[in-house]
């Protein structure tokens, strides 16, 4: 460890979440010389119907984190490809006009798709091999802050506590780090349901393919991975609440994925499930200020976007990368230090709202108009940069477009194309 004055401390930085956001911050500040430890509830990382896409801005933070290789030796696929099958378009039309994602940043060779427990593991793996200390199973932690934080936790039906310079929230949505120190958080109400399904023995899908589209009232994704693997996803209406439940789940959702304006979407019908089935919000969450004296908020902690636009993982990844670079370059960890990540992540997410709101309302219109708008918009932007923006922001990340993309006069002319 690390000598950073004369206040005892037994570890520099308590990182509370072991997921995305906690282990690649803790590999790489443990990889930097630093004393850490990680708190992580599960003893294993269970699958569940969650991120399985690194998008390409967000490859970029992985890679300067040093950690890409963990990622593709837990499974990680590069797809330099999109193909926006949909029922506006035809077919071949659309292979025609396949983004090349490969090319939307420099030296990034695309899109990563990876199973979110399977990069979890790779982490924490990492975290641990760089020399961080990391605790699986534990049970109830309580967190003190202010200019000597510490951390109290059960493990083995042990009480422990650690003191530290740093505590780092990083365990989700129902982050308790959150609610002990009452950082506020604003919910939207749901925008749509969505729900996905890991299947295997998807061997028609091209691996270097990933797509988006809409037919009828369904909104669906499909990330592959190698080895005929591939997670999909459905969204729909939230009026639709139950639209895929029941013992025959799988079964429904796989014969809904059978869309004609897909080429040969029978195969999907043949795929074999091998995952949970189960639908959730899609909504957006935030908080004004993720940090407070001795604690700082990163992941889903401190809030995300509509996974309608699928950036959890890229945005965990900025996050650990950020504060990162927060810490090793600032020689006192006062509050004060952590204004710059709350500032450029206040924006980074307020624009990412935006492209998720755009790909609610173009691709989620199930009506005649709502198709026509679809087709509107899918003629204007290649010519356009700024109506592009909030579209290519997806991939190329939300710094890397027009700014201007995302006022709201810009918005309201994507909504009015017909």
């Amino acid at each position: 460890m690390e000598n950073h004055g004369s206040v005892d401390v037994d570890v520099d930085v308590v990182i509370v979440g072991g997921g995305i956001a906690g282990s690649a911050l803790a590999a790489a500040l443990a990889g930097s010389g630093y004393g850490v430890t990680v708190l992580e509830r599960q003893t294993v990382y269970r699958d569940k119907v969650r991120g399985e896409v690194i998008n390409c801005w967000g490859v970029a933070e992985l890679m300067a984190l040093g950690l890409e290789k963990q990622i593709l030796d837990a499974g990680g696929t590069y797809v330099s490809r999109f193909v926006g099958f949909d029922e506006t378009i035809d077919p071949a039309a659309a292979e025609a006009g396949a983004l090349h994602l490969d090319e939307m940043l420099p030296d990034i060779p695309g899109v990563l798709d990876v199973g979110h427990p399977e990069a979890c593991e790779a982490l924490a793996t990492a975290a641990a091999e760089a020399g961080a200390t990391v605790i699986r199973g534990i049970g109830d932690v309580i967190v003190s802050a202010g200019a000597h934080p510490s951390v109290r936790y059960e493990h083995n039906d042990v009480e422990y506590e650690i003191s530290c310079r740093l505590i780092v929230g990083a365990d989700g949505r129902m982050s308790t780090v959150r609610r002990q120190l009452g950082i506020p958080i604003v919910q939207t109400p749901p925008n749509s349901l969505g729900g996905g399904l890991l299947v295997d023995e998807l061997y028609d899908w091209p691996v270097d393919v990933t797509s988006i589209g809409t037919e009828g009232d369904l909104l669906y994704f499909v990330f592959p991975r190698i080895g005929g693997k591939a997670r999909l996803y459905l969204l729909h209406d939230t009026a639709q609440k139950g639209r895929f439940t029941g013992p025959d789940r799988q079964q429904k959702f796989l014969e809904a994925f059978q869309f004609g304006c897909i080429p040969g979407s029978e195969m999907f019908g043949a795929a074999r499930p091998s995952g949970t089935c189960a639908f959730y919000p899609m909504n957006d969450a935030w908080t004004d200020r993720p940090y407070t004296e001795g604690v700082v908020l990163v992941g889903d902690a401190a809030g995300w976007t509509d996974p309608v636009v699928g950036q959890g993982l890229s945005i965990a990844l900025r996050d650990a990368r950020t504060v990162w670079d927060t810490l090793r370059f600032s020689p006192k960890w006062t509050e004060d230090v952590f204004r710059q990540y709350s500032a450029e992540r206040d924006v980074r997410m307020s624009r990412l709202r935006v492209s998720g709101q755009v790909r609610t309302t173009i691709n989620m219109t199930f009506t005649p108009a709502g198709a026509q708008r679809r087709i509107a918009y899918r003629e204007a932007w290649p010519a356009d940069p700024v109506l592009a923006g909030s579209r290519v922001a997806t991939f190329k990340g939300p710094f890397q477009v027009p700014p201007e993309s995302f006022e709201p006069h810009v918005i309201e002319r994507i909504f009015a194309l017909q």
